[in-house]
């Protein structure tokens, strides 16, 4: 038990810069609290103590905001940051150093019996307000974007963004733990990509209307003469990369 507290403890410091000193960390870090708390419950749920795993469990919640079931099970050297809202299975595996931001969720899909909840191996970051729902498999340094809804396994060293979950594999890129900027923008991808098609072909219709005779100019009459010189003009298809296109595809705002 005091090995497992001095991993859960120096974790912290090796990932949060604000951990200043162990006093600190053991009475203001909730998310140390509830896994003291759950370790206790946990031992007295595998020994079949009846009622009073689930008690200390429902007071942990309460002060610290984090739910974990007496039956999960919990690696050690694993931190949740900040930690209010989140909320961990009976049938819950969490590898050991593994990171969980605030709003997380490792829940089930249903009124299924038996193993429902997620396995998650080693080095496993979850962002904040991701839901890992369901009896799937999270391979080991697996990271999980924020707000991802995660519903299929996850191979060893992959990224999952979006929702429903997407895997993005990093192959020989290593990333810190805590470098969420460095997230895929999966979604913005696949919209370049189309816009870029898109472009392609419009150069090619273009190219096409030029090699074609010319066609004359309608005439104008009546209210439609105002506009006589904009159709006199060739008309250039529509440029899809207007400034709102290029601001989402740069990332502006989102």
């Amino acid at each position: 038990m005091l090995s497992t507290l001095r991993a859960d403890i120096s974790i912290i410091f090796e990932r949060d810069p604000a951990a200043r000193n162990w006093l600190e960390v053991l009475f203001c870090y909730p998310g140390l609290q509830a896994l003291l708390f759950h370790r206790l419950a946990h031992w007295l749920h595998d020994i079949g103590l009846p009622f009073i795993p689930r008690l200390i469990s429902h007071i942990a919640r309460f002060l610290t905001g984090i739910e974990i079931h007496p039956g999960a099970t919990i690696g050690h050297s694993v931190f949740i940051d900040h930690g209010m809202g989140v909320v961990i299975g009976e049938t819950a595996i969490v590898g050991d150093y593994a990171l969980i931001y605030q709003g997380v969720t490792l829940g089930g899909t249903g009124k299924q019996s038996g193993k429902r909840h997620p396995t998650m191996g080693e080095n496993v970051v979850v962002g904040a307000g991701a839901k890992v729902l369901g009896n799937i498999q999270i391979g080991n340094n697996v990271r999980i974007g924020a707000g991802s809804v995660v519903l299929r396994d996850v191979p060893t060293d992959c990224t999952v963004v979006g929702v429903p979950g997407r895997i993005v594999y990093r192959s020989g890129v290593r990333v810190g733990p805590l470098d969420h900027n460095n997230l895929p923008d999966s979604e913005a991808e696949v919209i370049r990509a189309l816009v870029d098609r898109i472009e392609s072909l419009e150069q090619q219709i273009q190219t096409l209307q030029r090699l074609q005779s010319p066609v004359k100019t309608p005439v104008l009459s009546g209210n439609l003469a105002a506009n006589k010189d904009e159709f006199a003009q060739d008309t250039p298809l529509c440029n899809l990369r207007d400034k709102a296109i290029q601001q989402f595809l740069d990332g502006a705002g989102i």
